[in-house]
């Protein structure tokens, strides 16, 4: 019995919430992939965040380094917008920036909400390099994630911003994730989405290019907009979110904390 991979050694075997062998095995994993659901959730209705701002980019821009610009306009872009979303009149979170809580780019965005005075969020992922924490996340919005599904679901479905900074493979999968996501209505809500340096993802992806070869319709590049300066950036989305979002009474299924998207299939 002692070699049994749940035994724990006592008389009798802890309740199975109580067994970390048992939660920590494979047999554990459905329970690991639900408690990355409703531990988050909880917090975001405690702390009444009903919708976000993402901000994606790479975790290898730093403030002095060659591509220190993107990290610097990260930081004032992410200020701009939580200095507008902390005065609308509500008692919500609305809009909060939210990154994947590393370095670079995300601890950018997440120092300029820092600077606004607000609230921001990180949802942070267990890799061996590059990923840890970064200080400037609100202590309660600062969360750790196993499964990178998981941690793609609350990016998803809590977002009704999204800007994408320079990056690499990481940066890349999360933007088609999105992209396919909208293209193909299965989140049933608006979503502004901004490319940030126009230079770059002109370059890194042609666009243009999937419609000319029928990989993706003419009216598939009306999915997003470029930006270039941290100010026509928060123009943009400022416009965008308050016709989405600003401009009449709440569905009834987005009245309580968090604004959970549905999907229309």
């Amino acid at each position: 019995m002692a070699d049994h991979p749940f035994y724990s050694g006592a008389a009798c075997n802890p309740v199975a919430y109580k067994n970390i062998r048992f939660l920590e095995s494979r047999h554990g994993r459905s329970l690991r992939i639900l408690s990355e659901y409703l531990q988050p959730l909880e917090h975001f209705r405690q702390a009444r965040v009903h919708d976000t701002v993402v901000f994606w980019g790479s975790a290898r821009i730093t403030e002095d380094g060659p591509m220190g610009r993107y990290y610097r306009e990260a930081r004032e872009l992410a200020r701009l917008v939580t200095a507008w979303s902390e005065g609308l009149e509500n008692t919500k979170k609305r809009f909060v920036v939210t990154t994947g809580g590393g370095p670079g780019i995300m601890e950018a965005a997440n120092r300029g909400a820092c600077d606004a005075g607000g609230k921001t969020m990180g949802l942070n992922i267990g890799l061996p390099f590059e990923q840890a924490p970064n200080r400037y996340i609100t202590p309660e919005l600062c969360f750790e994630f196993h499964y990178f599904f998981m941690r793609k679901f609350w990016f998803a479905y809590l977002a009704k911003g999204l800007v994408v900074f320079p990056g690499g493979f990481g940066t890349l999968d999360e933007l088609a994730e999105l992209l396919t996501l909208t293209q193909t209505r299965k989140l049933e809500k608006k979503m502004v989405i901004l490319l940030y340096g126009s230079s770059f993802w002109k370059e890194i992806i042609n666009f243009e290019a999937l419609v000319r070869y029928g990989m993706i319709s003419p009216e598939d590049l009306n999915l997003f907009e470029y930006a270039d300066d941290p100010q026509t950036a928060f123009d943009k989305l400022r416009s965008g979110l308050t016709a989405h979002y600003l401009g009449g009474e709440e569905p009834e299924q987005e009245q309580e904390t968090p604004a959970i998207a549905k999907s229309r299939v």
